[in-house]
């Protein structure tokens, strides 16, 4: 009997991308240097903020705790999603799952709320720059970053509950490279109609609120920036969103197409969208932030001619 309340399942096996043998190899490597790019440049971003004084700025430490989830997002599935796509029995344990679903889930709500909260941080320097210092203090920042990881808590808490009260009978084979909601409740041998609705409001509300309210404070900042008179006072300011735009526009627009999608859209079609905010926003993100900013490369170049880096 396995662990879960009523579950007669011990292990799954994941199906991975793709079942074709000639895929396996150069997925291996896709992957892998994939994955070492995402854990260089997190590692990095966090490296160069911690150590440069001059980036300990509002802006900054959300972009850190940003890398830090990224970091352990990527974590959590890709070294045994490696280990599988050349192995040949692509097992994992009931409770592995399980808890790789809850991480998946935390950190990936907390990357949600973490995004919005430096959506705010722009607002309140381009709409209200006399008012920065106090509406974006050290004590609003460690709240908001606070706030996103207790609402990832109670959200993957909740939905790891749901899942938990599934019972797998006699299919055992996810349909996916990562134990996800969707291809679990497939293989439940009970009614998932209860659970699937928790799921699309928990998911949709951590999606939608996120998204609506970054795309408030966007539409706030455009009125902003078009009152501006001198193209380089707007340039300017262009330049300090356009980095989280990209990417917001990467992770909301793959996971909305993953957890809002119609069911008309088949799974190996969801599989694709979730490689994109399972391992490529993790991976551009270090990149977007320091090939579009003058701040990152400045003191990257700095720490490499002090040798701490």
């Amino acid at each position: 009997m396995a662990p879960g309340n009523g579950s007669f399942m011990t292990q799954f096996i994941l199906v991975g991308l793709t079942d074709q043998p000639d895929l396996q190899l150069p997925l291996f490597f896709l992957f892998l240097i994939m994955y070492i790019i995402t854990m260089m440049g997190n590692l990095g971003m966090i490296t160069l903020i911690g150590l440069n004084s001059h980036l300990h700025t509002p802006m900054y430490f959300f972009l850190f705790n940003l890398s830090f989830i990224d970091l352990c997002y990527s974590s959590v599935f890709t070294p045994k999603m490696l280990i599988n796509i050349i192995s040949k029995k692509n097992i994992i344990s009931y409770m592995g799952c399980m808890t790789q679903l809850y991480f998946l889930s935390f950190f990936g709500i907390s990357e949600c709320y973490v995004l919005t909260s430096m959506a705010y941080d722009r607002y309140v320097a381009i709409c209200n720059p006399l008012l920065y210092n106090n509406a974006v203090s050290s004590k609003v920042c460690s709240s908001l970053v606070l706030g996103s990881y207790l609402m990832a808590f109670f959200d993957a808490t909740t939905l790891i509950g749901c899942m938990l009260r599934l019972t797998f009978c006699d299919a055992n084979t996810v349909n996916h490279y990562l134990c996800d909601i969707h291809p679990l409740l497939q293989l439940s041998c009970t009614s998932t109609y209860l659970i699937e609705m928790e799921v699309f409001i928990v998911g949709g509300l951590n999606i939608i609120i996120p998204s609506l309210t970054i795309f408030i404070s966007y539409g706030l900042i455009l009125t902003t920036i078009l009152r501006i008179s001198t193209m380089e006072g707007r340039s300017k300011a262009f330049s300090t969103c356009s980095s989280h735009v990209i990417a917001v526009s990467l992770f909301f627009g793959s996971s909305a197409f993953m957890y809002l999608r119609p069911s008309s859209v088949s799974m190996d079609e969801g599989k694709i969208s979730s490689v994109f905010y399972t391992n490529v926003v993790p991976m551009m993100n270090p990149l977007i932030y320091s090939l579009r900013n003058k701040d990152v490369r400045l003191a990257l170049r700095k720490t490499l001619r002090r040798g701490e880096f």
